[in-house]
């Protein structure tokens, strides 16, 4: 099921400089670690003078996908959207 979270959580973020690559590698919810697994999306948003890094992602067990927001303006990560895969 998909469910609206909206709510802040704790990040840890790789970078490589060799690759220019910066994403989340492991995700703090609910007293829960989430090692990110395929990254299947990431784009930018401009929200007035604040942009907005969105990554779409599975976990490492494939069990939950996450929509996970990163605000440049304030360092700060929202969970925004978390499904199980099911349906109902």
């Amino acid at each position: 099921m998909r469910e609206r979270i909206d709510e802040e959580v704790s990040v840890v973020m790789y970078y490589s400089a060799r690759r220019g690559l910066a994403q989340p590698h492991i995700m703090s919810w609910r007293n829960e670690e989430y090692e990110v697994g395929e990254i299947g999306y990431h784009h930018k948003i401009n929200h007035g003078k604040t942009l907005k890094h969105v990554f779409e992602f599975v976990d490492k067990t494939h069990s939950y996908w996450f929509r996970l927001v990163f605000d440049t303006n304030n360092l700060h990560w929202v969970l925004e959207v978390v499904s199980d895969g099911n349906v109902n």
